[in-house]
């Protein structure tokens, strides 16, 4: 029971901007509103709410935008691409360290398990 935006199933009762945030990686608040704003819909808006037009006009919007799959694929692009030309913070992405200058004495176990990427290269 949900409305279907972009492929995800976002729970009917949900505030629009919130469902939007919350389910499509590479959406946050902020552009959960633009997107809101540039379709046309009030933000306290339901999903269940909304009419079929609307729900087309934000599959049109995000499918203009960088997100889910294509988002996840250019920042390990990044990545390897830091890694490759050997910068800094490639080479702690490699070790699986924090990346930005975050101390390690005491810390570091989320970056540990945030920045495992492949490393058999």
């Amino acid at each position: 029971m949900g409305v279907h935006i972009f492929g995800k199933s976002i729970k009917h009762n949900a505030l629009v901007r919130i469902g939007l945030a919350k389910k499509i990686f590479g959406v946050g608040y902020e552009t959960a509103d633009r997107i809101c704003a540039k379709v046309g819909i009030y933000p306290k808006m339901r999903m269940n709410q909304l009419t079929d037009p609307q729900i087309m006009a934000i599959n049109k919007e995000l499918s203009e935008m960088l997100i889910e799959g294509h988002l996840k694929q250019k920042i390990n692009n990044d990545i390897e691409l830091m890694r490759s030309i050997g910068s800094y913070a490639g080479s702690r992405h490699a070790a699986g360290l924090p990346v930005r200058g975050q101390r390690t004495r005491n810390n570091s176990s989320t970056a540990g398990r945030l920045n495992r990427v492949d490393r058999h290269h």
